[in-house]
């Protein structure tokens, strides 16, 4: 995507946002509505692909009738719902509400599904993914909940349909919480406190082995116990970087 069609999707964006008010109609009719006409309008809105207004509805069902027969299923299309307008906030507080609340529902697999993705969503910046910034040294705390949120569905409904994607999630995530503590050992580096680089680097490879920044979390500690003058770790890390990485320069010479 080039930089007008990206600014072309940011105003459209910024369009959409401003076109999903609400009415004083609409809450006029929302506030009358019995829960079946709600329920359905709910519905419709959401196979349309009008979230907004769908949660305009699901708002007024969940606070007019709790109690209702459509009560679970209300919080689970207002998850989701909140997932497809990009407002991480709702969506984590209506699924923490939800597993309060339900426990032993037969759909909580999907629940902590959503909040995985619900997660990842908070992770991630629209705006800056349209853009191309490369912002991997942001917070990592959301990517580290969504981890988590999969290993728990990993864990304990390993038959889930949703398992699956939920694996390949967590090895995007573990890749992304590499890189952020990749970069962390390199600021540690820029500010010559060695030992704390090679802590960080050392986590790289306990925590997330197999990813792309193995190598270069090997290089750091080679750096850092060498600044350190720790020469059997350096000869350690060498070691297994030659087993691993023959070509790179610091063991193939």
């Amino acid at each position: 995507m080039n930089k007008i069609a990206k600014g072309a999707a940011l105003v459209l964006l910024s369009l959409a946002i401003t076109a999903c008010s609400s009415s004083p109609e609409d809450d006029d009719v929302a506030s009358k509505a019995s829960p079946e006409v709600l329920y359905s309008q709910a519905r419709t809105s959401m196979e349309l692909g009008n979230y907004s207004k769908a949660v305009r509805s699901l708002e007024a069902l969940d606070s007019r009738f709790p109690f209702g027969p459509h009560k679970t299923q209300v919080q689970l299309d207002l998850i989701y719902a909140y997932y497809k307008m990009d407002d991480a906030a709702s969506g984590l507080a209506n699924i923490d509400r939800f597993l309060r609340l339900n426990p032993t529902h037969p759909n909580i697999d999907y629940v902590y599904y959503m909040r995985g993705l619900t997660n990842m969503q908070a992770d991630n910046y629209l705006f800056h993914d349209l853009m191309n910034i490369d912002r991997t040294d942001r917070d990592p705390k959301y990517a580290q909940d969504a981890f988590k949120d999969f290993d728990r569905l990993i864990k304990s409904y390993p038959d889930s349909k949703y398992s699956a994607d939920a694996q390949q999630r967590m090895q995007f995530l573990k890749n992304r919480l590499a890189k952020y503590s990749i970069q962390v050992a390199e600021y540690y580096i820029k500010m010559n406190a060695w030992s704390a680089a090679a802590v960080r680097a050392q986590s790289v490879m306990e925590k997330f082995p197999g990813t792309p920044s193995t190598e270069r979390a090997l290089e750091i500690m080679a750096q850092a116990y060498e600044e350190l003058g720790q020469e059997k770790l350096q000869q350690n890390v060498k070691t297994v970087m030659k087993a691993n990485f023959p070509n790179n320069e610091l063991v193939s010479n």
